[in-house]
């Protein structure tokens, strides 16, 4: 089944102009709130809650409310591993998964403490760490674990044991030391935009370094989307979205994101170099977005048809599950909605290549 996830800005990521701050688009409990609830009435099957600790509101906070305000869509809430205690954390998920009826999904994000800086195998190590021990005390069981990192003897939390899960895992990561720990500790394995080779030669290792550790991964596609009428207003929704954004003040962007040195960043950052002089990397993959915007910098952009055709492409490749924005938030969840979603649902899964 294919699963197509909506983006709630809770990190001051939303725009008309890219890199033009908007009082209106700015993270707010009402704003958040209404892109959450437009997701959930246009039929996405789930929203992600993105984290971060210098910009927009606190991601746990927000999901403990939203979900007494929706009772279908699920939540994927991002979770920064590095920043907290992993029983404080596992009474907290377990919590919201009562509140939310079983509704919560994790993107576990293997975060530094803030001012802290690890190597990235030290991080990664501390997150395969964390995430065994977040899994133990979730299935309502006692901890007893001796990490690097993560020391934990302890009891399950008394909500966890009268009501034990194991939640699904997203993540994402390029590095060698990502890949292995996603490979350990993960259930679907998120990609930033890349070539579909690209993307089918990654799923080709990851399939062999979980099976290494008994395992099997779904896959993931995280990217914005720009779909309009005809190619030709597509596009030129691109080049408007774009029109005001000041190249200094789009560096100083990406560098906000405590992620802007991650080998995904990096990538984002090659493929963007490499796209022709409209930004255009294959015919319908654009990376302007990336121009203001550490992480996923790539959109589809295209007629309901190419944008749809692309989707449907990754899905008969090996993706499963597509986490999808675009700006502003609210009037490109709409245009989704109507334009793309439909097209998913009823098309079939085509023969997956190897």
């Amino acid at each position: 089944m294919t699963e197509v996830a909506w983006f709630a800005a809770l990190c001051d990521d939303d725009y008309e102009f890219l890199g033009v701050a908007d009082p209106a688009l700015q993270s707010s409990w009402d704003h958040c709130r209404d892109i959450v609830l437009r997701a959930e009435a246009n039929g996405f099957d789930n929203v992600l809650l993105p984290s971060g600790y210098a910009l927009g509101m606190d991601a746990t906070a927000f999901a403990a409310a939203i979900a007494v305000e929706t009772s279908r869509i699920k939540l994927l809430l991002a979770v920064r591993l590095g920043e907290l205690v992993v029983p404080q954390l596992a009474r907290q998920i377990a919590t919201l998964q009562q509140i939310a009826s079983g509704r919560l999904v994790i993107n576990a994000i293997s975060s530094d403490v803030p001012g802290e800086t690890l190597s990235s195998e030290a991080r990664y190590q501390r997150t395969t760490e964390s995430l065994a021990v977040l899994r133990t005390l979730l299935r309502g069981e006692r901890a007893d674990f001796g990490g690097e990192y993560v020391t934990a003897h302890v009891d399950a939390p008394r909500i966890a044991v009268d009501h034990p899960h194991n939640p699904v895992v997203y993540f994402g990561g390029l590095s060698e030391a990502a890949r292995q720990c996603a490979a350990e500790s993960c259930d679907v394995y998120l990609m930033w935009p890349d070539t579909t080779e690209r993307m089918r030669a990654v799923m080709r290792e990851m399939n062999d370094r979980a099976a290494a550790f008994g395992r099997t991964l779904r896959y993931g596609w995280r990217s914005h989307v720009i779909v309009r009428g005809t190619e030709a207003q597509a596009r030129a929704a691109a080049t408007r979205l774009l029109s005001r954004l000041d190249a200094q003040d789009g560096a100083a962007i990406r560098a906000k994101s405590l992620d802007s040195q991650s080998a995904g960043v990096a990538r984002q950052s090659e493929l963007r170099e490499s796209a022709d002089d409209d930004g255009y990397l294959e015919p319908h993959l654009w990376t302007g977005v990336g121009r203001a915007r550490s992480g996923a910098g790539i959109a589809i952009v295209g007629d309901p048809s190419q944008v749809s055709g692309k989707l449907l492409e990754l899905r008969n490749a090996g993706i499963d599950t597509f986490i999808l924005s675009g700006y502003p938030h609210l009037a490109e969840c709409d245009l989704v909605a109507r334009h793309v979603l439909p097209k998913l649902r009823s098309a079939k899964v085509a023969e997956r290549l190897p």
